[in-house]
């Protein structure tokens, strides 16, 4: 009975259309990202709206997804659409451009990653990270701790859920999994078939009036189901489930379910308690790739995400814009970089 509501509802929410094909006119960018020779990074100063006065600092860290290209653009609707002041930051290489080519520690002993500009998280009132697999020096990787010691939110974006290699952090003396205890999953495998189906969510049974669902009607993204748990257990306790995603058999939005495959946990909130004691709101999606954020419903949701970790959810507005600030045509996910065009880039070209 519980398989057949399920196919029923994935037949209506794939009837509905995804919005990527009604995308809405770009808007006029009012908000300006500078980087400059001693900051790399790019700063979107917030207009107007409910964020005005609160400073999100995006991660942007990984090799495969192109957070590179994504986050800059959520970036720019969060600061012009919704007020919102917003810094991204960059793993850059030796010359201090952002590199998502650079190996990890898996594929080069010793290797060590650079992030500028973490200081800024003592001030963030929301840090946003789409990291993966990375190695921070400890002066780095010290920025990010002290940020879990404050109580304040976090969103995790896919890969964050395995974002670190010697991730040196303890709670009550104990070594914290930055995964499984801040964000409350991490990868274990791919549920769906990695690169090659893709992803329709399903609002999880009980969640249909939570804030961060507000306007969220049909989200669908071509990066696969992350299996997060044991498939003998599921999602802990600890975390509130959002959105389900199920396996399609291809790579369109209107690709029938795999019978073979369930929807599994890809959205949930939760919360967490570093050293300092208060508990801080946490929300993770495992979707993310920058060709699923074409999908405007997974941009809205990420920014209702972000009004609820900060305790906005009375402002979040079903029908606020998540139209691109900037034209945004991102490169496929995988690691054939040379065939993707994935090459080192100055910051100023990630605007």
């Amino acid at each position: 009975m519980r398989s057949a509501l399920i196919l029923i509802m994935l037949a209506c929410v794939a009837a509905a259309g995804c919005s990527v094909a009604a995308e809405p006119p770009l808007t006029a960018p009012a908000t300006v990202a500078k980087p400059t020779a001693t900051e790399p990074w790019l700063t979107y100063e917030g207009t107007t709206g409910p964020g005005t006065g609160k400073h999100i600092v995006l991660i942007a860290a990984d090799q495969e997804y192109r957070s590179e290209q994504s986050l800059p653009m959520l970036a720019a609707i969060l600061a012009r659409h919704h007020g919102f002041t917003c810094t991204v930051l960059f793993s850059v290489n030796q010359n201090g451009e952002v590199d998502p080519t650079l190996p990890i520690r898996w594929d080069q002993e010793g290797a060590t990653h650079n992030i500028p500009g973490l200081a800024q998280l003592a001030d963030a009132d929301l840090m946003i990270l789409f990291s993966r697999l990375i190695t921070l020096p400890e002066e780095q990787l010290a920025h990010i701790t002290d940020y879990l010691d404050s109580g304040k939110p976090i969103i995790g974006i896919r890969t964050a859920n395995h974002g670190f290699i010697g991730f040196n952090y303890e709670v009550d003396g104990r070594s914290v999994n930055f995964g499984e205890d801040v964000l409350g999953g991490a990868f274990r495998e791919h549920h769906g078939n990695w690169h090659a189906d893709s992803t329709r969510g399903i609002i999880a049974p009980g969640a249909e009036t939570h804030p961060v669902l507000r306007g969220v009607k049909d989200v669908w993204g071509p990066s696969d189901v992350y299996r997060t748990f044991a498939k003998d257990a599921a999602l802990p306790e600890s975390c509130t489930p959002l959105l389900l995603g199920q396996p399609l058999l291809g790579r369109a939005h209107d690709d029938a379910p795999n019978p073979k495959k369930i929807p599994l946990p890809v959205a949930w909130t939760r919360t967490f308690t570093g050293n300092g004691g208060t508990p801080a709101r946490v929300f993770h999606t495992t979707m993310g790739s920058a060709k699923d954020y074409q999908c405007a419903d997974l941009r809205r949701l990420t920014v209702n995400a972000a009004y609820w970790c900060l305790g906005l959810e009375d402002a979040i507005d079903p029908t606020s814009s998540v139209a691109y600030v900037r034209p945004y045509t991102p490169l496929p996910s995988g690691f054939n970089y040379e065939k993707l065009g994935v090459v080192p880039r100055p910051v100023s070209a990630c605007r």
